[in-house]
């Protein structure tokens, strides 16, 4: 009876002397607190496009990636600093040296060539007014890849923008999800109120 009290003990306190087991947490994101949506226009008489963006945003010259401003005096970027992201559009005249197809197949090699390595898929969604004349493609572009959202409009006579949404951080499809779900609803306003000049 003693070696079975003694064995029941030795038991006990080996099960009673194991470390706690830690399951691990799983890996969380801070809580983004994202600004009311409000829109202004966009309207220099220089430009040859207008529409609206969020109060939240600030446009500045795309000096540095147009390189000299005389060659691309249209390029501007849509900056949200307390998100870190970036809207950059570019504007082309079509005309005999950017015709509409160079232009549609440049946008069409930007979006699938540049994010298919780290894109799960990219959908798009076509869109088009036929009383602004404004017509274009929305892409999506899923997964870990540079830039979720890209687009372009045109009037498919002489106008044609392009634009693409840029975050100032490593992708990770995850983290940003709330700021792309975000800015995309920004991005369909812009599309939506564009009008040309």
């Amino acid at each position: 009876m003693n070696k079975i009290l003694a064995l029941a003990f030795i038991t006990i306190s080996y099960i009673a002397c194991k470390p706690p087991v830690h399951t691990p947490k799983p890996r969380g994101y801070f809580k983004i607190a994202l600004p009311e949506r409000s829109y202004q226009m966009f309207d220099s008489s220089s430009f040859p496009y207008s529409f609206e963006y969020p109060v939240y945003g600030q446009i500045s010259h795309d000096a540095q990636i147009s390189g000299n401003e005389q060659d691309n005096p249209y390029w501007i970027n849509i900056e949200f600093p307390e998100i870190g992201g970036k809207i950059y559009i570019s504007y082309k005249n079509v005309n005999d040296k950017n015709s509409l197809p160079t232009l549609n197949e440049d946008m069409y090699k930007m979006t699938y060539t540049a994010h298919d390595k780290k894109a799960d898929y990219i959908e798009d969604y076509y869109f088009q007014d036929e009383e602004r004349r404004v017509f274009g493609t929305l892409y999506r572009v899923s997964g870990d890849a540079a830039s979720a959202y890209q687009f372009f409009a045109t009037d498919s006579t002489k106008h044609f923008i392009r634009g693409a949404l840029y975050f100032d951080v490593a992708p990770n499809a995850d983290s940003l999800k709330p700021l792309n779900d975000f800015l995309k609803e920004d991005i369909n306003h812009l599309l939506y109120s564009l009008s040309w000049n």
